[in-house]
């Protein structure tokens, strides 16, 4: 077995913590593109680290996070986006009026 990137005795809520922090700080400011990046970031380190046969602790703690958010956030962007576009056009339609 490979050595540990990281003692996930005492480190593994990081990832998770912070990018559950990023994301409802960011979501107020609806930054989901980055969010979705950082998420994926954390899915491609996950599977990194289990590929590398890292032990649970430490490729969990990263993939858990990247795929929860990859598949929130990704989903949700499609929302957001149509939602744009509707208070876009609705902002035209009321200048159009005056």
């Amino acid at each position: 077995m490979m050595q540990p990137w990281f003692d996930a005795n005492h480190y593994a809520w990081i990832p998770g913590s912070a990018y559950g922090v990023a994301a409802g700080l960011m979501g107020g400011l609806v930054a989901w593109l980055a969010l979705w990046l950082v998420a994926i970031a954390l899915l491609i380190a996950g599977f990194v680290a289990l590929a590398e046969g890292q032990p649970w602790g430490v490729w969990y703690s990263l993939l858990l996070p990247g795929a929860v958010g990859t598949l929130v956030v990704g989903a949700n962007s499609v929302v957001v986006e149509k939602t744009y576009r509707q208070v876009e056009e609705r902002r035209l339609a009321a200048k159009d009026l005056m």
